[in-house]
């Protein structure tokens, strides 16, 4: 193509794209306003495209340069971090790191993983967004997320980090019926009608009617309830296995159903941020090989201090 871009005017650019306005981006980085237009111009000439639509009171990225800003921006970054740590003689990680992960991983772990994360890497920002939904890592501008048995996507790679499997549980006083009868169950998100769950013994596969009595939002609630008696309930075996070792619930059966696998996801890149790198060591730290008991021994800890 022959187009050759300028780095000091591309880093003009994407301050001026991430700020939404020369003006802004001037505040926030001290230079002249006619400095930032002066040298976005020049990429525009260099490209021969504009970059953004002028006109009103806003300024909006061209389709063109979106994917600019997309494409680059990232890379910008990495060229600063590894400015930054070949100056500073070492590698340690700096700068935000913004992660999203399912709301009962935080409630459970995500709390003492991100403090022990902020106090091992003090130059970390480390911002943790809660929710269930599948975000969308390059429009919210995530550096990492973690989720529950995602669907593939071609713009992310990563790995699963821990596995785990639903188990139905019930206080000792709740006996399961012999003729079919159905039993009260404690279950997440809409009741609906009576259902029926399909459990593995070691010995056996069976059926349970269930008469769903109480329908909580949170797992975690699903288990206080469980054991207060109100009724069986299927949670992950490592949300429940301190109460089965002390007798606190019984387990009836493993919920026939595939396991529960959370991963660790990150856009599809050659140069992986230094941040993403060091929280996927750290979290591979608390969960050398995946399995439930790790878990549970992490919540446990948690849970007494």
């Amino acid at each position: 193509m022959g187009r050759t871009m300028d780095i000091l005017s591309l880093a003009d650019f994407n301050l001026v794209a991430r700020h939404g306005g020369f003006g802004r981006a001037a505040r926030a980085a001290g230079r002249p306003k006619a400095t930032l237009s002066r040298r976005v111009a020049e990429l525009e000439a260099a490209l021969d495209l504009r970059l953004f639509e002028r006109g009103g009171r806003t300024l909006k990225l061209t389709q063109e340069g979106r994917a600019l800003h997309e494409r680059t921006a990232v890379l910008l970054t990495e060229l600063d971090e590894a400015a930054a740590a070949i100056s500073s003689g070492g590698h340690m990680p700096r700068g935000r790191l913004r992660i999203s992960a399912p709301v009962l991983f935080s409630q459970i772990a995500m709390g003492k993983l991100a403090t022990e994360f902020a106090a091992k890497f003090p130059e970390v920002r480390l911002e943790l967004t809660t929710e269930d939904r599948a975000v969308d890592m390059i429009e919210e501008g995530y550096d990492l997320v973690i989720r529950v048995n995602p669907d593939p996507d071609e713009t992310l790679v990563g790995r699963a980090f821990l596995r785990d499997r639903l188990v139905v549980v019930s206080s000792p006083a709740l006996v399961r019926p012999t003729d079919g009868s159905p039993i009260p169950a404690v279950v997440r998100g809409g009741a609906g009608r009576a259902a029926v769950w399909k459990i593995v013994s070691s010995t056996e596969r069976s059926s349970i009617a269930i008469d769903p009595v109480l329908s909580l939002s949170s797992l975690m609630m699903v288990r206080d309830a469980v054991r207060a008696g109100i009724g069986a309930a299927r949670l992950p075996v490592s949300l429940v296995s301190h109460d089965l070792a002390t007798g606190t619930l019984v387990r009836w059966g493993d919920v026939d159903a595939p396991e529960i696998a959370l991963w660790t996801l990150y856009p599809s890149r050659r140069l992986l941020s230094a941040r993403v790198s060091a929280f996927l060591d750290h979290i591979k730290a608390a969960f050398p090989t995946g399995a439930p008991h790790e878990l549970a021994a992490y919540i446990s800890s948690s849970e007494m201090g």
